[in-house]
């Protein structure tokens, strides 16, 4: 096996794809990732069916896709040009997502993790007469990270339908009262407790600010601790919390939570060797490839046996009891793996909002418009949930 490491797969991958000679097997992540829609449009995916319904290693009278947590296969799913619906990726670390901060800083001054939306404000207000940015995220590079918990906190609000209706391009869907009072609320967040110098920063440079006891809040997901390990002070504590809950009519609870599979895998059809890559795959899907995956990067897997008595960090730890703690009132969303063109601009409008250079309206509005561009392109393969 030959291994390549970049941040800019996109760069890298595009010459080879275009070459005809693409590398069986990718993890397609990081800062210019490739358009999975785009992959599945031209072919590029291999159909993981057989993978799927192939045996597990551990046990064979168990397929593999009895071995993964539940709605894996089916996250990996697309529409094909024929009407169809196959799996094409595999996401494969469990990833919960929420708004992390020091478990020592809070228990130095006597905090505690806010889960409604007047507690979450009036602790902003104690974290900055203590000198201290309340929340940021790093616009340069990683504004996703903000709209996810801009839309986590409307799927609260108005249910999960609400990102049903978005992830499907149903009319109207980023204008539903429940975004744009999210998006509302958190642009208040973003003029009175986070700094505008955010806007040009990447994501580590922020995320070193909290190390340092210089942000309070910050919202990822739970790779967060992992990919800070360098830069982390011994005592810091990762924790994480769910996104608060803004009223006392939301529809989903204060625990409520986004997890998914990540890191999205996928086996290239026009590869040399499609099939060694599903067998590749099929190891990862094995206890000790799981087991080595979470040994490796302290993260939990979609495959649950393979954390079986596994000690995780602090912060993982942390991130796996909200996910129990949310029972039933765990949600997802796909847009962004579908549509990289909604994602740009959903990136791009937060900043706007976030950074206070257009209000909600405007924020919903510009999402909109190109989700209904989207909608009535008919080069681009839509996709249903």
């Amino acid at each position: 096996m030959k291994h390549q490491a970049t941040q800019a797969v996109s760069t890298v991958l595009q010459p080879r794809f275009a070459g005809g000679n693409p590398p069986e097997f990718v993890n397609n992540s990081g800062e210019k990732f490739l358009d999975f829609g785009a992959l599945v449009n031209d072919g590029q995916l291999q159909d993981l069916t057989e993978l799927w319904d192939a045996p597990s290693v551990d046990d064979p009278s168990k397929k593999v896709r009895d071995t993964v947590i539940p709605g894996v296969v089916e996250q990996g799913m697309f529409n094909t040009a024929d009407g169809g619906r196959k799996p094409f990726v595999l996401y494969y670390v469990s990833t919960v997502y929420g708004i992390w901060y020091s478990g020592k800083l809070f228990k130095d001054n006597g905090w505690t993790a806010p889960t409604n939306w007047e507690q979450f404000k009036a602790l902003c207000e104690q974290i900055k007469a203590k000198g201290i940015t309340p929340y940021g995220y790093a616009g340069a590079n990683a504004a996703y990270y903000q709209w996810n918990v801009i839309l986590t906190q409307a799927a609260k609000i108005g249910g999960t339908d609400v990102l049903k209706n978005i992830d499907n391009l149903e009319d109207g869907a980023w204008k539903q009262d429940a975004v744009k009072q999210a998006a509302e609320a958190w642009a208040e967040i973003g003029a009175k407790y986070s700094d505008k110098s955010f806007e040009g920063l990447k994501h580590t440079d922020v995320q070193l600010r909290q190390n340092q006891g210089k942000v309070a809040f910050y919202p990822s997901g739970d790779w967060l601790e992992n990919e800070q390990k360098k830069d982390t002070p011994a005592g810091f504590t990762y924790q994480l919390m769910p996104v608060p809950s803004l009223t006392a009519s939301d529809k989903l609870p204060a625990a409520a939570i986004r997890a998914a599979g990540g890191e999205g895998y996928f086996v290239s059809s026009k590869s040399k060797n499609p099939r060694g890559g599903m067998e590749y795959m099929r190891q990862m899907l094995s206890k000790a490839g799981a087991r080595g995956f979470t040994e490796t990067v302290g993260a939990a897997t979609v495959v649950p046996a393979g954390s079986e008595g596994f000690q995780f960090p602090p912060g993982v730890a942390s991130a796996q009891a909200a996910l129990k703690a949310a029972g039933k009132d765990v949600f997802n969303m796909l847009f962004d793996n579908w549509y990289k063109e909604l994602d740009t601009e959903a990136r791009t409008a937060t900043n706007e909002l976030m950074f206070g250079r257009i209000k909600a309206d405007a924020f919903v509005e510009r999402i909109q418009k190109r989700a209904d561009a989207i909608k009535k392109d008919s080069s681009v393969t839509k996709f249903k949930r």
